[in-house]
């Protein structure tokens, strides 16, 4: 069965970021999380909201994805948080991933915001996606 662009989308995003190097020294190690474990040491990234609508014409079927992603860091400013976030764009933005079942139209960088948290303690940012899929069966 195959699986679904939106699933098959995050799992490929997860491997290009877990597979690049320069972003995993920035983490001390592969720190990109679904669901974060408890007591994670910092800083990481989470995989976010996800929203999926369809993208189709009088021809083609086809699917948006609005993506975000979130880096976590407790290094004082928020210099660590933004390196990070500026490495995730690297390997993201245009990426070439290959999906089952489906083919990455685009995979594009649209904003981010960084914050500080109400604890004062933790850098935050919030990176935004759109990926645009189409089934290749």
């Amino acid at each position: 069965m195959p699986l679904p662009s939106s699933l098959s989308l995050q799992q490929e995003i997860y491997s290009a970021l877990t597979g690049s190097t320069s972003l995993v020294a920035l983490l001390g190690g592969t720190r990109v999380y679904d669901d974060t474990p408890e007591d994670t040491p910092f800083p990481y990234i989470t995989l976010g909201q996800s929203i999926m609508r369809d993208w189709s014409t009088a021809s083609d079927q086809g699917r948006e994805h609005l993506l975000r992603l979130h880096v976590w860091s407790r290094e004082t400013g928020g210099r660590e948080a933004q390196l990070i976030s500026e490495e995730i764009i690297n390997v993201l933005h245009d990426a070439v991933l290959n999906l089952q079942d489906n083919a990455l139209i685009n995979l594009r960088f649209l904003g981010a915001d960084h914050i500080t948290d109400a604890d004062r303690k933790t850098h935050h940012s919030i990176l935004r996606f759109r990926a645009v899929t189409e089934p290749t069966i």
